[in-house]
C-alpha cells in the first residue's frame, strides 16, 4: 500500500520531491566529482589504459546488479531504509577510494560503489508512490534537472581541489569531498524525507527475480521501453565516451573546452527538464513526447559532425541534451504508470540496469568504430541506433491506449 492513501495531500507530493531534489543533487555531486578525476587517479598508480578502462566500468558493472536489488528491497522493506542505506555506502566507498594503496583495491571499491549505488530506481519508486499519474513526467523531469546540475558543479570542483602532481594523496581532498556529499545525502533523507510505502512482509515468490524480469520483457510497454533505454544509452555514452577525442582531433580542442561545451550542454538539458519536459507532456502526451524527442535526437547527432568547431558545435550538442531531456522523463512516467504498485522499485532499478549495460557496452563499441572506422563513427552509430527507439515509443504509446 502506498502513503497516498494515507495523506494524499499535494502539499506532501511537492514537499517530497523538492527534498529528494536537494538530495539527487548533492549526490550526484559527489559523482560528478569523481567522474573526470579517475583516469588521472588511475594514472597515479602507473596503471595501463586497460586498466584505466576497468576503473571507469566497474560501477556501471556494479550498478547493473545492484539496481534491480536495491529497488526490488524498497518495494518490499520502504524507501527511506533503502535511500539512507545506499546513500551512506556510497559515503563510505568513496572515503576508502580516498585511501586505496593500490589499482586493484580501487577497482574493488568502485565496484561495490556501483553495486551500492541504487538510489536512483528507488527515488523513482518514491516519486512514483506520492505524485498522481498525470504528473509523474514533470516530476521524473524536475529529478533530472538536479541530476545534471549537480553533475555540471561536480567536476568543477573536483577539478578546483585535486592535486594530481603530488600523486595519489592528491585525489584525497575531492575523493573525501565526494565522501561528505554521500554522507549529507544520507543526513538529508533521515531527517527530512518521510517514509512512502507500508513495510510488508515477505512474499515467497518461487520465479522470484527472474520472474519480475521476465514480466518485464514480456510486457508491451515496459519491455519496449526498457530496450529503448539500452539502445538510446549505448549511443549516447558512445557518443560521451570519444566526443573529447572527436573535438580534439578535428578542432584541436582542449580539455577545457570539452569541458565548456558539456557544461553548455548540462545547463540547456537541466532548464528543459524544469521548464519544458513537463509542460509538453501534459499537452500532447508522454508517448508522443517520447517519439518527438527520440526523432529530435536522431536529427541533432547526424549533424554534429557538420559543426565546426564554434557556436555550432556547442548549439548541436546543447539541443542533443534538450531533445533527449525531453524524452526520457516521458519513458520513467509511461513505465511507472505501467508498473503495479508492489513492483515500482524494482521495474525502475530493471531499467536502471539496462542504462548501467548501456554504460558499459556504449564506450566500448564507439571506441571501436572511432579507432578502425572513421572518427565520426560514434555520431553515425548513435543516429542508426536511435533511429528504432522512434518506433519503440510509439509502440508503447499505442499499448497503452489499448490497455486504457
Amino acid at each position: 500500500m502506498t502513503a497516498t492513501t494515507e495523506d494524499p495531500s499535494e502539499g506532501r507530493s511537492a514537499a517530497a520531491l523538492y527534498t529528494l531534489m536537494s538530495v539527487m543533487f548533492i549526490n550526484i555531486m559527489g559523482f560528478g566529482i569523481v567522474v573526470p578525476l579517475l583516469p588521472f587517479y588511475a594514472q597515479s598508480f602507473h596503471a595501463q589504459p586497460w586498466q584505466i578502462a576497468l576503473i571507469f566500468s566497474a560501477y556501471s558493472l556494479g550498478s547493473f546488479f545492484g539496481e534491480p536489488f536495491w529497488g526490488r528491497l524498497s518495494d518490499r522493506i520502504g524507501r527511506k531504509p533503502v535511500l539512507v542505506f545506499t546513500t551512506l555506502a556510497n559515503c563510505a566507498c568513496y572515503g576508502a577510494l580516498a585511501f586505496a594503496p593500490n589499482i586493484a583495491i580501487a577497482f574493488v571499491i568502485r565496484l561495490l560503489g556501483g553495486m551500492a549505488a541504487g538510489s536512483g530506481s528507488v527515488v523513482q519508486g518514491y516519486i512514483a508512490d506520492v505524485t498522481p499519474v498525470e504528473e509523474r513526467a514533470a516530476r521524473m523531469a524536475r529529478l533530472g534537472a538536479a541530476y545534471n546540475i549537480g553533475f555540471i558543479l561536480g567536476p568543477f570542483v573536483g577539478g578546483v581541489l585535486a592535486k594530481g602532481s603530488v600523486g595519489p594523496i592528491g585525489f584525497q581532498i575531492p575523493l573525501l569531498v565526494a565522501s561528505a556529499c554521500g554522507a549529507c545525502s544520507s543526513l538529508g533523507i533521515a531527517l527530512a524525507v518521510r517514509e512512502s510505502r507500508e513495510r510488508r512482509p515477505a512474499v515467497v515468490d518461487a520465479g522470484g527475480q527472474l520472474a519480475i524480469v521476465g514480466m518485464a520483457a514480456r510486457h508491451p510497454v515496459i519491455g519496449r521501453l526498457i530496450l529503448l533505454t539500452f539502445v538510446v544509452g549505448i549511443a549516447f555514452t558512445g557518443i560521451e565516451s570519444t566526443f573529447g577525442l572527436w573535438a580534439q582531433h578535428r578542432f584541436a580542442w582542449a580539455p577545457k573546452d570539452v569541458g565548456i561545451c558539456f557544461g553548455v550542454s548540462g545547463a540547456a538539458s537541466a532548464f528543459t527538464n524544469f521548464f519544458i519536459t513537463g509542460p509538453l507532456s501534459r499537452r500532447y502526451g508522454e508517448a508522443r513526447m517520447l517519439a518527438a524527442g527520440m526523432a529530435g535526437t536522431v536529427i541533432t547527432i547526424a549533424l554534429i559532425p557538420l559543426s565546426h568547431g564554434d557556436w555550432t558545435t556547442y548549439a548541436l550538442l546543447a539541443a542533443t541534451s534538450m531533445t533527449s531531456s525531453v524524452a526520457f522523463p516521458n519513458a520513467a512516467s509511461m513505465m511507472s504508470a505501467a508498473t503495479s504498485d508492489d513492483n515500482q522499485g524494482q521495474v525502475m532499478g530493471l531499467n536502471n540496469s539496462a542504462g548501467a549495460f548501456a554504460r558499459v557496452a556504449g564506450p566500448l563499441a564507439a571506441s571501436l568504430v572511432f579507432a578502425g572506422l572513421t572518427v565520426e563513427g560514434p555520431f553515425i552509430m548513435g543516429s542508426v541506433i536511435v533511429a528504432p527507439a522512434i518506433f519503440l515509443a510509439l509502440s508503447a504509446g499505442r499499448a497503452v491506449r489499448r490497455a486504457a
